[in-house]
């Protein structure tokens, strides 16, 4: 037993050093990341994609619709990214009949696009919606409420894609290069 206590107290003092040495290592590393230690670090932004027309699932007005001006909302994009290289902007009806239908396809948009002015397109590159027209096409649901969703996707690079590509061709060529993605959800039933 006399051969135990002083092994027992070699062990213990070994475990009490390496503990104190990994708070250290933690404390070092806070410090070199800018942090004071045990200093909460500040929540991330997540990037957004707003409209002032209506709120996040809340009715499309009217006026952005088939049944009255049919022209694109306003949006507003933030918290963008710092690593990102373009920006992609796809709506969609995932209501329709048969197959969800792409309702506007932009991409390439810049980085630096903070915003879409009502009825106007982004910078950017226009894709083909499933009218097989380029630019905007406002909710026209043929029977009931159809869900439409704005889709914001931050990129590490610009797609090498022209004019006129559809959905498929920009969602292949997105694979492996999105940083983030927002969406905004509007909802709209003719009356």
């Amino acid at each position: 037993m006399a051969k135990l206590i002083p092994l027992l107290l070699i062990t213990v003092l070994l475990l009490g050093c390496t503990v104190r040495d990994n708070i250290d290592i933690d404390k070092q590393s806070e410090i070199k990341e800018g942090l004071s230690p045990s200093e909460p670090q500040s929540e991330v932004k997540k990037m957004e994609i707003l409209s002032s027309a209506f709120d996040d699932g809340d009715e499309i007005p009217i006026k952005y619709t088939c049944d009255d001006e049919d022209i694109s909302p306003p949006l507003e994009f933030s918290d963008i990214p710092e690593e990102a290289k373009s920006l992609v902007l796809i709506l969609d009806d995932p209501d329709a009949p048969k197959e969800t239908w792409t309702h506007w396809l932009v991409f390439n948009i810049p980085v630096n696009a903070t915003e879409v002015d009502e009825g106007k397109e982004p910078k950017g590159t226009a894709g083909e919606n499933s009218w097989g027209k380029l630019g905007y096409g406002g909710p026209c649901p043929p029977d009931g409420e159809h869900k439409y969703i704005f889709k914001l996707f931050a990129l590490d690079l610009k797609l090498d894609l022209p004019e006129g590509s559809n959905k498929n061709d920009v969602e292949a060529a997105m694979e492996g290069h999105i940083l983030e993605k927002a969406e905004l959800i509007g909802k709209y039933e003719r009356k």
